[in-house]
């Protein structure tokens, strides 16, 4: 019938007679995972903090983080903690952290970010670390300016990398390795340092790096474990780990436990390739694959199919031992249904 002679060619990632439905939809990402479409019909699940495994049903101890920078799907891996109290005339951070790889040390790597309005817009408080041309940003703005330190070149020999940078009022200082002590004094007149996000580790929780502090513009998330944070806001108060309770984050993303590796517990069938960021795990299959193990065969007639099928104008096409043929709606004809 004339009414059946219509159908929709679906953009990548939807399927349905409408292309209505995401593969998504029928999320199988467990624990609140966000799910992400890793083809019409697979999807990988990028875990949350302390879940790992192909569906995030593992859980997972983490005592010493290791973040995977900015994944295929430009998603970062992150640990967002309560804010940091009593931070505004005063403060001081001590971390430790190790690279994944020397080329992860030249990217503008973030390594911690607090916000005012957590998007460091011109003119927000804000208070940052990162890594660009192998060596370490700490930035800060009370509000009147940003004031900025750059450590020397890091020295990539060393397996372990010792961060110390504190504030008081608008003087702050940084302190990396066995580096000298470096200062500034941040412009302006205002002391100081008014943030109200979460403070965020290893990376940022928005998918858009735009949101990402206007100053130095860290792009991707850091690369490599981060560990033993600790923070004072006075100087007759003790070290301790951010977070409430302490050490504990409100949410994160994709982050692992240092050397971990959640290949090690997965076999991908037919030629598929482990892929891991973070807890983030999933199999990349070769051409003619698919699933979660990459065990299910691509139909000829599947739009994963490499070459796709060539039947034309709505026809439907149909598997047959050795390729496939195309069942042509009324008023067409030909090999493909390509003919009136």
């Amino acid at each position: 019938s004339d009414e059946e002679n219509w159908y929709c060619e679906c953009p990548k990632l939807y399927t349905g007679k409408l292309c209505q439905f995401m593969t998504c939809d029928e999320n199988p990402c467990g624990n609140g995972a966000t799910c992400f479409p890793k083809s019409r019909r697979d999807v990988v699940c990028l875990c949350p903090y302390g879940r790992s495994g192909i569906l995030c049903s593992d859980a997972i101890n983490i005592t010493q983080p290791s973040f995977s920078g900015t994944d295929v799907f430009g998603y970062t891996s992150f640990l967002a903690y309560s804010t940091i109290p009593n931070i505004t005339f005063y403060h001081e951070f001590r971390l430790k952290f190790q690279l994944a790889n020397h080329h992860s040390a030249f990217q503008d790597n973030l390594i911690f970010f607090t916000g005012q309005k957590g998007q460091g817009l011109n003119g927000d408080d804000f208070l940052e670390l990162g890594l660009r041309n192998g060596r370490v940003i700490y930035s800060y703005n009370l509000g009147s300016g940003t004031a900025t330190i750059i450590s020397k070149p890091l020295d990539l020999t060393l397996n372990i990398h010792v961060i110390h940078l504190g504030r008081n009022l608008q003087k702050g200082w940084l302190k990396v390795d066995d580096q000298k002590n470096k200062t500034v004094i941040s412009p302006g007149r205002l002391v100081g340092l008014n943030v109200f996000s979460q403070f965020y580790l290893g990376g940022y929780r928005e998918y858009a790096p735009e949101l990402l502090p206007k100053g130095p513009r860290f792009k991707n998330g850091f690369q490599g474990c981060i560990f033993d944070v600790q923070f004072r806001t006075s100087l007759n108060q003790g070290f301790k780990s951010p977070g409430t309770p302490e050490g504990h984050p409100n949410s994160g993303r994709n982050v692992g436990q240092c050397k971990d590796s959640p290949c090690s517990l997965i076999k991908c069938r037919n030629g598929g390739k482990c892929i891991e960021t973070g807890s983030t795990v999933y199999c990349d299959c070769l051409t003619g694959w698919k699933g979660a193990f990459c065990t299910e065969t691509v139909s000829v007639c599947e739009p994963e199919h490499d070459p796709p099928h060539l039947c034309q104008q709505g026809s439907t096409c149909v598997p047959l031992p050795n390729g496939y043929t195309c069942h042509c709606p009324l008023g067409t004809t030909g090999t493909y249904c390509e003919q009136g």
